[in-house]
């Protein structure tokens, strides 16, 4: 590929951030990639000031969805080296999500370049505070206009950038859900689709709304299997065994879900990668063999969950000393801040 045009922008913002109390995903480094799809193939991507995109009413993003997203971390280690954890993955997962989506599939050159280029230009944004990193989110979506209920013509894929802190703060209090669902057999489930979200807002609300923080979203035709907790996979430890469901249409298949079942096996740790019911949750929880649950993605890595909610009953996690969340949660941080060995090869350095 050739050298990736790059438009500096005339006036940074980074002096007006405060980098050590930084939300999550609410402050906007100064540049972004873009690249379009038109006339059958994408274009050359360039490095361009962080700034509004116009489209048209009929651009069919409106009317029809056709919307991907990932979720990635740049961190910077003490020698202040620039590191991506597994980024191969994303960008499978990107193109996985595309083909579902009918989106045409994105060039390896153009992401990873891309990527690179931006995190270059981008460097001073990447936070070196603990617990904080630069989230990367690259996105693609229709931009050809027209009001047929068809796939688009014309697609824009952008990566945008925020400096960020944690995305949870504290232990996380959960609902079962028995009524709606995230996604179905067939469906888009395991593509990171922005309606799937959009999806998930209304239910969510209602358990917040009723003094929960989230959603343990359970299958589609019976409610009686837990499939994922709000917009991350789900994990249990029952007494020493940690248990996860399989990936399915309706499950994405997470990156740090991966990493935790492969980081656990080699710990020496007992792994199920299987289906379990919520009968089995609570009947674990009753007889105390239930040590803990907790949720797994790239924005959190891991959330403990100290409360779940069934059928107007709350249910207490124990307080367990050397918690394997705990543990794998540092193993995981640890590979990715370059701060720990990294034997599986996971991390990928910008030079």
């Amino acid at each position: 590929m050739d050298t990736i045009r790059v438009t500096q922008t005339s006036k940074s913002n980074i002096d007006s951030v405060d980098f050590n109390n930084l939300g999550f995903g609410n402050v906007f480094s100064d540049h972004m990639l873009v690249c379009d799809y038109q006339n059958g193939q994408w274009g050359a991507p360039e490095v361009v000031p962080f700034q509004p995109i116009s489209l048209m009413p009929s651009a069919k993003i409106f009317h029809y969805g056709q919307s991907i997203f990932e979720g990635m971390k740049a961190y910077k280690d003490a020698d202040l080296n620039t590191w991506l954890f597994r980024p191969g993955e994303n960008f499978k997962r990107l193109n996985t999500s595309a083909k579902r989506l009918a989106i045409p599939e994105l060039p390896k050159s153009i992401f990873f370049e891309g990527l690179k280029t931006l995190l270059k230009v981008d460097n001073a944004w990447i936070p070196t505070a603990e617990g904080s990193s630069l989230y990367i989110r690259p996105i693609i979506f229709a931009t050809g206009e027209g009001f047929h209920a068809s796939p688009a013509d014309a697609y824009k894929f952008i990566i945008a950038t925020a400096p960020s802190g944690p995305y949870f703060s504290g232990e996380v209090k959960v609902r079962i859900e028995e009524k709606y669902s995230r996604s179905a057999n067939g469906g888009v489930g395991y593509a990171k689709a922005g309606g799937n979200y959009a999806g998930q807002f209304y239910p969510t609300q209602l358990a917040i709304d009723a003094g929960y923080n989230q959603v343990i979203w359970t299958d589609d035709n019976t409610h009686e299997f837990i499939e994922e907790a709000g917009a991350m996979n789900i994990f249990i430890r029952i007494n020493d065994t940690l248990i996860t469901g399989p990936t399915s249409d309706r499950i994405l298949d997470g990156v740090t879900r991966k990493s935790i079942i492969d980081i656990a096996r080699a710990e020496g740790l007992s792994v199920e990668v299987r289906k379990f019911t919520v009968a089995e949750v609570l009947e674990a929880s009753t007889n105390g063999h239930l040590k803990e649950m907790f949720g797994a993605g790239t924005a959190a890595v891991i959330s403990p969950i100290s409360v779940f909610g069934y059928k107007d009953q709350n249910y207490n996690l124990p307080e367990v000393e050397n918690s394997y969340a705990s543990r794998l949660k540092s193993k995981i941080i640890g590979i990715q801040t370059n701060t720990a060995e990294d034997p599986f090869g996971w991390r990928f350095k910008i030079d």
